[in-house]
């Protein structure tokens, strides 16, 4: 009887992709931090030294947070991926200039810890981390998350919070390029419409981030506050005061695209977006929010599973009609 030797053969198993274009999560990191480079200058410009204690408090706690998760789970150190940083500054992004330290750390710990490394890690995530812990420090500190209670030294004033209170004409003289340069009260970069606008078109040129996505998302918000304004214009604001107020445009580039938390299809992105854009609007008008950006890219991404089994048809099968699947025709 003949033996066979199972050590001569060596086979490595791993997951796919094995062949890809050699885009790296460093890279797309990368082009994201230079994409929010703008945003980080003009809340610099806007707000000086707080917003720049704000924001690397932010980055350093998220990136520290992290590094102990992992140690703690045992696996390897990942900080030079530069995802944490990126979580971190987003998180800085939509709180006030204002926000104390111990506030700060606090997010940047429940996003990392409870938003991310809970699941596992970057990319296992389903509700986007950052927003995890917005919501936790939102709900646990209301007053020190509102600017307008929190940043009294400053002339500018929350368009959001007043329409909410006194309707669209309260802010019909508000115009779309003070809004674009940031002169509105809120966060200290998601404020910052204009330079997030550039850095999310850079993201897309890049192919960073879907246009799907980004594209359907600003469409249904602008769709919805449309069809809103034309049934009544003095109660609620046009299409393109809610796209460049609060958050509309850091959540269709930057918050709404995360891979782990979107479809990949083209329909379901396109779907994914318009139900984010759509939300966005219907809880700033009836909901007890002033700025829905936030809740609905939670709530689109725990409804990114369902919007993943809408499949289209296989590249290069051709959809047979009715009454020929079993080889038969009708009469």
């Amino acid at each position: 009887m003949s033996t066979s030797n199972n050590n001569d053969i060596l086979l490595a198993i791993s997951t796919p992709p094995f062949w890809h274009c050699g885009r790296t999560i460093r890279k797309n990191s990368l082009h994201t931090l230079i994409a929010l480079t703008p945003a980080v200058l003009m809340s610099l410009a806007h707000w000086g030294l707080p917003a720049a204690r704000v924001m690397a408090l932010a980055v350093l706690a998220a990136m520290g947070t992290e590094a102990l998760c992992q140690i703690f789970m045992k696996q390897k150190l990942s900080q030079d991926n530069g995802t944490a940083a990126i979580t971190g500054l987003l998180l800085a992004f939509l709180l006030p200039a204002s926000a104390p330290w111990w506030l700060v750390i606090i997010g940047a710990a429940c996003a990392m810890g409870i938003g991310r490394m809970a699941f596992g890690g970057y990319g296992a995530n389903q509700v986007n981390a950052t927003l995890v812990g917005w919501a936790m420090i939102f709900v646990s500190f209301p007053f020190l998350m509102d600017p307008t209670a929190s940043q009294l030294q400053t002339t500018l004033t929350d368009p959001l919070l007043k329409l909410k209170y006194f309707g669209a004409e309260a802010v019909a003289d508000i115009s779309v390029f003070d809004l674009l340069l940031g002169r509105q009260l809120g966060g200290l970069g998601s404020s910052q419409v204009g330079a997030l606008l550039l850095g999310g078109i850079y993201l897309v040129l890049r192919g960073v981030v879907r246009w799907e996505i980004a594209l359907s998302f600003l469409g249904g918000t602008f769709l919805s506050a449309t069809c809103l304004h034309l049934v009544d214009s003095s109660l609620y604001a046009g299409p393109f005061f809610h796209m460049g107020t609060g958050a509309t445009v850091l959540a269709a580039f930057f918050l709404a695209t995360e891979d782990s938390c979107s479809p990949h299809r083209r329909l379901p992105m396109l779907l994914y977006g318009l139900t984010g854009g759509t939300l966005v609007v219907l809880i700033r008008a009836f909901g007890s929010y002033t700025d829905g950006a936030p809740f609905a890219v939670m709530l689109i991404n725990l409804l990114a599973p369902m919007f993943a089994l809408i499949r289209s048809h296989p590249f290069g099968t051709v959809p047979q009609k009715a009454g020929k699947a079993d080889g038969r025709t009708r009469a």
